[in-house]
């Protein structure tokens, strides 16, 4: 299997096991704050990294081909894409449910492309554009949608604009970071954990002074929560974080990306069959314009 390829199957299982962790997180988030609840699943992530790096025996001199400014890139691509990023998505998640938020994700695509030309001179043909416009549409189309129970129409708003912001720092986050990743001696393993360790470290300073911080001590301690939280954790925070920085080092940052949008469909039947979300003809139609427009950028 060749390098593309395997990007390619990585960005897949990506959007498999992400959508299976944004059910979990949904249903964490009825109890734990997002800032709690980041803060958890990238020390999961952490703690899982760190072993692996034992595991397969990999020193700090296999960083040794990183140069400084490749240090400062991952670091600001983690605390943009992870801290920042990764906390506003949890709170658009507790406002708007799984289902619309899938919707919203699909904006990471053409955000992501976006940044690619930015940051990447990529350049946009025609169908790049088409393909965005029938994914704005599909998110405007899910705006519209009725509220999730217990939330108003502010609050859908509110939560499909703090979607939207994630997804356009997520995508700027990774592929700020894809020219350090796609050099053929940069070790996967640590660059995905020093992404997450510069995600972490903010978030923990923050955690430590705010208001919130006997709360966040509190998810630290085994309890019933964790029987969610672990496995979300594990999922979102380690493996589908190792997959997905796989995807962007091995594939195009368009193609990767556009392969993740994928997880709309997962994360729609998962929200079906464990959460119990209505899959009405509205969010059938937000998914069709938002999945059309995916599939229009990738065979552009």
């Amino acid at each position: 299997m060749d390098n593309d390829s395997l990007g390619q199957l990585c960005a897949f299982l990506t959007a498999i096991v992400w959508a299976m962790a944004v059910v979990l997180f949904k249903m964490c988030g009825e109890t734990i704050a997002p800032l709690a609840l980041n803060l958890f699943k990238n020390t999961v992530g952490i703690v899982l990294l760190a072993v692996s790096l034992i595991v397969i025996q990999s020193g700090f001199d296999d960083m040794r081909s990183l140069s400084s400014a490749d240090f400062m890139t991952l670091a600001i691509s983690g605390v943009v894409g992870i801290a920042i990023a990764d906390t506003l998505f949890y709170m658009a998640l507790n406002r708007v449910g799984v289902g619309i938020q899938s919707i919203v994700d699909c904006t990471y695509g053409p955000f992501a492309i976006l940044f690619a030309v930015v940051f990447l001179h990529e350049s946009l043909g025609p169908l790049h554009y088409v393909g965005s416009v029938l994914i704005l549409v599909g998110v405007l189309v899910s705006s519209k949608h009725k509220p999730p129970v217990g939330a108003t129409g502010t609050q859908l708003v509110h939560g499909i604009l703090l979607g939207t912001l994630a997804m356009a720092l997520t995508a700027g986050g990774i592929v700020y970071a894809k020219p350090v990743l796609s050099k053929p001696d940069c070790p996967l393993l640590w660059a995905t954990t020093l992404r997450l360790l510069a995600g972490t470290i903010p978030l923990a300073v923050w955690g430590a002074v705010s208001s919130e911080r006997r709360t966040i001590a509190r998810l630290f301690r085994p309890t019933r929560v964790w029987r969610i939280a672990i496995p979300g954790a594990v999922l979102g925070g380690y493996l589908a974080m190792l997959l997905w920085v796989a995807g962007f080092k091995y594939a195009d940052a368009s193609v990767a990306a556009m392969i993740n949008q994928t997880s709309v469909v997962f994360a729609l039947i998962f929200a079906s069959i464990i959460l119990k979300e209505s899959f009405t003809r509205r969010k059938g139609v937000a998914v069709l314009f938002a999945l059309g427009g995916g599939l229009v950028m990738v065979v552009a």
